[in-house]
């Protein structure tokens, strides 16, 4: 039997209110876990595409995409695995502004993580961080040992490294 791998799920799309709501649903329908999600305009005018990270065997992939692409509004979806993809993640970290005066380990680990303070006051900071799941993970490991006031992440963005003219497949489907 075949072990569950990690796909990059693209799914480009009219932008139409409970989409979102109807291509989860054939996740949870299938007990899938989703591991993330994010949606965004594509370089196609008025079309939107959502990236959708999941674990799951390859031939349940294809089934899961046939499904979706039954949705009236999903114009073409893809899957790709990871080596496939040149992809990241996004984070801000909320920091006490003390550990930036008090702490010269957290300007090491600024430096070190190619994080960057995006807002200072004299409350606290904000730290970015676009990376890997494992080095956005990484610096939190490390951040929560001084006390993270607060924290959010994206879901994962990707592209694929092949050549993969959307815009060209699209217009071919239409025709």
């Amino acid at each position: 039997m075949k072990r569950n791998q990690t796909y990059t799920i693209s799914i480009y799309t009219e932008n139409n209110i409970g989409l979102l709501n109807r291509i989860s649903s054939i996740f949870q329908r299938r007990h899938i876990n989703i591991e993330s999600v994010n949606v965004s305009k594509s370089e196609i005018k008025s079309v939107s595409r959502f990236t959708i990270l999941v674990k799951l065997r390859e031939d349940e992939v294809k089934r899961i995409l046939g499904q979706i692409e039954k949705q009236v509004e999903v114009i073409k979806a893809f899957y790709h695995k990871d080596e496939e993809t040149i992809y990241q993640e996004s984070c801000l970290f909320k920091l006490s502004s003390d550990l930036l005066i008090d702490n010269d380990e957290i300007q090491r680990v600024i430096n070190s993580s190619k994080s960057r303070v995006i807002n200072i006051n004299k409350d606290f900071f904000v730290l970015e961080k676009s990376g890997t799941k494992e080095e956005v993970e990484e610096l939190y490991h490390i951040l929560d040992k001084h006390g993270i006031m607060q924290f959010v992440r994206s879901g994962r963005i990707a592209i694929t490294k092949s050549e993969m003219r959307v815009s060209t497949m699209l217009k071919e489907l239409e025709n």
